[in-house]
Formats: structure tokens, sequence, C-alpha cells
């Protein structure tokens, strides 16, 4: 084995390379040649580390350096400063690093101090191509012992006696979910992993196969060995082409190694993986459309029961799991469930990923043990809303979920409490808005997400969520009516109770939230014509301040419709009646003159 006198670890999940980290990488690579330092210095692509806001980031080891927004322009001074010349170049480092005294750990950096990264563990740290790494850090170990050491039906009662529940958003016991497939008899079972992840702005099992795809393959495998399946499906979006290539790639290294195929570990165990590319329809993360799509059909939700674990995958018992879900699996096999149990809180241990985005100052992503409040991780992680501005609400758990105020902020993450407040853990996405968001708008923004993904099948969904959005783009338009606001209620719940899947049960959550917390908003709308947040286009004006304008007459030369009038060092006036709200004046006048109401 190759021996390095130093490593630079560069973050290749989507965020990063769609932000050049792989430019990055390849000037590095030419710059250590250049320096004749490549037989000394290796650069590694990983995983995410989590920090997306810092990104591209590049730690050198064994310092641990933590140089963040990397460009191609930071790369020769740190080739010649810290890795030919020893010195650390500080103006690099991330922003936060002056409070760790040795450079060595990531949990020396304040965005990492309350997390806990178990499944994230080898993300950013593992070259997630090379399988030999994933061995290194204890892979296939786990496989290894429920072949050799363990039955089906003890592999089962550790996974229910650890208390993992499904993290995709539903919650329920995984070691149930495989004891109700295990004893059905069939000529063939099936494992499938749930990665089409569709919610906006969520991207947690993204990373994770991107970061550490064979966790997942070592997890379908020992499930597989559960329930007495033989063959494994990864149902995975199409618009994630890293994690299919590093899917594909880590499948076919596991087969020439003998961890996937005939005879794993000289166990008479068989078992194989194949991908199977989803087209980016929401409605194919509920498991019965999922299994409609893999089948090669349309992606339509179907009755229950027959549920799955009996009657799934081409009519045989089939187990369904989400990718987070299934990267815990290794882990609480090897450590055991007490272990697994020491962290969260009793009705839900282990740790979550969240996708932390919105108005907040560090995105990327968490994960933390469940049980951790609303504040600790918008807060003491995400560093709170950014420009001083005020925090307004949290939506938890994507377009099924709800929105949360300033007065939830102590709540603690878990599946129970988080649905006694309106909202739900879902698979983990966490939206931030502050001030300037309208709570009215946002539950029209996800309604129309949730309309366009409807798979049609059912009156309420498809009917129901349509006649929520045009009530609700009519209020954001300034022509609702209070009649509009009990109309959205009496749809919200008929939608609630009588649609047929998962997506249309939780497809009001928005609005449900929304008018429960912020009904005042809506309130303004409707009689007042105004929004507070000054966000919808349709009920905002803007005017010049006279006694704040210089006359610069900046802001008519760039109003579009020449609706600006005044003359040079005079005041300035906007035509009300020509104006179409662009909010160009707004952003140009350097002295405050514009102002929005």
């Amino acid at each position: 084995m190759k021996i390095y006198r130093s490593h630079v670890l560069l973050c290749g999940g989507s965020g990063c390379t769609s932000n050049k980290s792989m430019e990055v990488k390849n000037r590095f690579e030419e710059k250590l040649k250049e320096v004749k330092l490549d037989k000394e210095v290796q650069v590694v692509v990983t995983g995410c580390f989590g920090l997306c806001e810092e990104g591209p980031i590049a730690i050198v080891y064994p310092e641990g350096s933590f140089y963040s927004r990397m460009n191609v322009d930071k790369v020769d001074e740190i080739v010649e400063g810290h890795l030919l010349k020893g010195r650390i170049v500080e103006k690099f480092l991330f922003k936060g690093i002056e409070e760790a005294e040795d450079h060595k750990s990531l949990m020396d950096v304040q965005f990492y101090r309350k997390q806990k990264r178990l499944v994230l563990r080898n993300c950013g740290i593992i070259n997630p191509e090379d399988i030999n790494e994933y061995i290194a850090m204890d892979g296939y170990m786990a496989l290894g012992k429920v072949l050799t050491e363990m039955t089906p039906d003890e592999v089962i009662q550790l996974v229910k006696d650890s208390g993992l529940r499904g993290r995709g958003g539903a919650g329920f016991s995984t070691g149930m979910k495989w004891a109700f497939a295990a004893p059905n008899k069939a000529d063939q079972k099936y494992i499938i992993c749930n990665a089409d992840e569709g919610d906006p702005g969520a991207f947690m099992d993204r990373s994770v196969l991107e970061g550490d795809p064979h966790a997942v393959l070592e997890a379908m495998a020992i499930a597989g060995y559960a329930i007495g399946a033989t063959k494994g499906f990864i149902y995975v979006r199409a618009e994630y082409p890293i994690a299919v290539h590093r899917l594909e790639l880590a499948i076919k290294q596991a087969r020439e190694l003998g961890l996937l195929g005939k005879n794993i570990f000289n166990s008479g165990f068989d078992f194989d993986i194949e991908t199977r590319l989803g087209a980016g329809a929401f409605v194919c993360g509920e498991e019965t459309a999922l299994m409609q799509s893999i089948e090669g059909n349309r992606g339509m939700a179907k009755v229950k029961p027959p549920f799955p674990a009996n009657k799934g995958l081409w009519g045989k018992p089939t187990v369904i799991n989400n990718v987070e879900t299934l990267a815990n699996i290794p882990q609480i096999i090897l450590k055991g469930p007490e272990w697994f149990r020491s962290m969260g809180t009793e009705k839900s241990p282990g740790t979550k990923i969240f996708a932390l985005g919105g108005k907040v100052v560090n995105t990327g992503l968490v994960e933390v043990p469940i049980g951790t409040t609303l504040r600790e991780v918008i807060y003491d992680i995400g560093g709170g809303c950014p420009g001083g501005k005020k925090f307004k609400a949290v939506q938890t758990g994507g377009p099924s979920g709800g929105c949360l105020t300033a007065d939830h902020l102590d709540t603690p993450i878990d599946y129970e409490t988080l649905a006694a407040a309106g909202s739900m853990m879902g698979s983990g996405g966490m939206i931030v808005m502050d001030e300037d968001n309208c709570m009215v708008d946002i539950a029209r923004f996800f309604l129309d997400f949730i309309v366009d993904e409807s798979c049609g099948k059912c009156t309420p969904c498809r009917v129901g969520t349509k006649r929520m959005f045009t009530i609700l783009e009519r209020i954001t338009q300034g022509e609702g009516t209070m009649e509009d606001l009990e109309e959205l209620e009496s749809l919200a719940n008929s939608i609630k109770n009588a649609s047929l899947c998962g997506l249309g049960q939780t497809a009001p959550n928005p609005v449900l939230a929304t008018l429960k917390y912020f009904r005042d908003e809506y309130v303004a709308h409707v009689v007042d014509k105004k929004c507070p947040a000054k966000s919808c286009k349709a009920l905002i004006t803007y005017e010049i301040d006279k006694d704040k304008c210089t006359g610069c007459t900046l802001c008519a030369r760039k109003c579009p419709v020449s609706c600006i009038s005044g003359t040079v060092k005079n005041p300035h006036e906007i035509d009300q009646e020509k104006c179409i709200k662009c909010g160009n004046c707004f952003s140009v006048c350097k002295f405050d003159a514009v102002q929005k109401n």
C-alpha cells in the first residue's frame, strides 16, 4: 500500500461538484506535480462534509486544516505554503476554525460540536469509490458477523431491540417491518432501498449514497439474510448522477470481492443488488407507487392492505427501507442495541439527518441525536438567520410538513412531538424562514409543488389540492375573502381524511399549520389587502420618500417601464398605474429613499 505524508480531502458531493470542486482537484494535482510533491501528497475526493455553505471544502491531513470556499486561485498558495513549506495558509481557513486549538477535528468547529455523525461517519473521510477504504473503516464486518454467527431471527430481534425507526418519515419500527416479512413463504423475496428523495431542499439520502454507498449495500444484504430475500433493488433518482455512478461502482466492487452474489462469506447465502432509476416523481417515494415504477408501470399508489411485507414487488414479500434507515444497520449490528439506545429518546433512539436550508447562516447537512431542540439546530449549529433578521418559522418534513413558530424553538425534534405541534419529522427537510417570508405564499408554494406531483389516482388529492392552490393564489393576489379561509380549512381536513396515500393525506399540512399559527397574515391579505412581509407582489407598492431622494436618477434609469419621473438633484416620483412592481428601484437606491409598502 502506498504511504503518503499528507492527504488533501476534497468534497466531491453534488453541491461542491456543481461549485467546481473537480476543477480545484485537477489544479491540486497539477500543482503537486509541478513542485514534485505528487508522490508525497495524495488528493482524495470524498463525500459531503455537511457544511455546504462553505463549500467547496478541502481538509489537509495530518494537520486537519479546514480550508473553505475553495477555488483554483487558492490552490497554488496552499500547495506552496502549506504542503511544500509547512505553513498553514490561515487566511483561507474556515472562519470558525480559530475556535480550534489544534485544527485536527471537525468537532472543534462550532457547526459540528452538537452533532453526532453516525450515518455520516464516513462522509468526508473516505474515498467512496474505493471499497478498500470502506473495509478499513470496519466495512462489511457486520455482514460477516450475521452470516457466520447469527440466525435470521437473531438479526431481526437485535434490530427490534435497538428501537430503530424508519427515517423516511413514517417512523415505523424497522425490526417489526422485517419481522412481518420473514415468516412469509415465497420462492422469491425482495429488499428495496427507497432513494427517491423528492422533498424540495432535501439531500440527505443523496449525500449518504455519494459519500458512503457501501454502508447501504451492506445493510441491504443483512436485511436480505434476515427475511430470506436474495434480491435487492435501489430505487434512485436519475437526477442524482453522482450517486448513481458511485452506487453502480460500489455494487461492481462488492461483487468482485464476493460481498454480493453467490455464497457470500461461504455461508450459502446468495444476495445481489440492482439499481433502478426514477424519473423524479415525488409520489414514487410512497412505497406502493415505487414498486409500481420498478415493475415498469406508472407510479401510482395502491390501496393497503395487502402490505408489501405480504404482497409487494411482483406480488412477492418485500421490505422497503430508506437510505438513512439502512445506513444505521451495520453499526447497530457491530455495536449493539444498547449503544444505539444510548442516543436519542426512549421512543426514538439514534440520530436524524436534516437538510438545513433557507434563511440560516450555515446551510448544509446536520446529524443530531433525536430529541435535540429546534433552537439548537437552527441557532447553535445553523448560526441563526443572516443579516440580523428575525426568525419567523421553520418548515419541517418538506411539503408534507408544517410551519412552526418561534414559540416552538425549544421543541424536541422527535416524531410524536412534531406531530402534536402540527408538523412532522418527514425525511429530514428543514427550511428556516425570517421576517421577509410571507407564510401565505409559503403555503401556496408547497401546494403548487403538491399539485404538480399528485399522481391523480384519487379525487381528494387530484381535485382538492388544485382547489386549495387556486384559493391561495387568489388570496396572494389580494382577491381573497373570509369565506375562502373557511373553505381552505374544510378542504384541508377532507383531503387529509380521504386521500389514498401518504402524499395526499399530508398535503394539507402546510396550509393547516400556517392557518393555525399565522392566521393574522391570511386576514391581512384578505381584509387589508396587504402582505405584512411585503413579499406578495400584487399587494405591495413602491413609493419614493422625497426627503431622502437626492435626485441621482439611478432608479429612473433602471426602471424597465419608465414609470419614474423627476429631474437631476430633485426628488423623483413613481407613477403607480404604470409600475409593474419589479423592485428594481428598491434594489438600486443607495439612499433608502425607495420604500416598499
